[in-house]
């Protein structure tokens, strides 16, 4: 399991012991995007959709989400988050949204599963409130775009 800092030497996961990392100011970006049938970009670019305002539910969703990782992912640190940004942009290209979330913090460990957590429960919000007209909606993409700060350094994606 080298290099799996989430197993330990007999390979049980534990709770990596970031005691002794030192305090500093990171951040992490994902993004994923939500593919749907033309009618259904239609309703929630118009406002038309019988839950509400899919983008703001679904922003907030996102936040919620980012807030409450730790008890989503077994082996992640709780964390002061700073900042949470959850960015939904319609793209009729798809047609679909697009979905980005940031996360800040200033702590011994990053925050790139918060940003996945938020940018993933966005997208199943908008799932949840347009289901409705298009049960063949199609999440993907799922990714981290950026992280900075820590021993690692910074990560790009291409």
């Amino acid at each position: 399991m080298a290099g799996l800092s989430h197993f330990d030497g007999k390979g049980d996961a534990h709770m990596v012991d970031v005691s002794d990392k030192p305090v500093t100011d990171r951040v992490a970006v994902a993004e994923c995007h939500v593919k749907m049938a033309q009618e259904t970009f239609d309703i929630i670019a118009e406002g038309r959709a019988k839950k509400g305002d899919v983008l703001s539910v679904a922003r907030l969703a996102g936040i919620m989400g980012a807030k409450k990782t730790p008890e989503l992912i077994p082996l992640c640190h709780p964390l002061p988050i700073t900042k949470v940004a959850v960015e939904l942009t319609l793209d009729p290209n798809l047609p679909g949204i697009r979905i980005q979330g940031t996360v800040k913090t200033t702590g011994q460990t990053g925050v790139e599963m918060e940003a996945l957590t938020a940018v993933s429960v966005a997208a199943l919000t908008v799932y949840d409130m347009a289901k409705a007209v298009d049960k063949a909606m199609e999440i993907g993409g799922i990714r981290v775009m950026l992280k900075d700060g820590g021993k690692s350094g910074r990560y790009e994606a291409e």
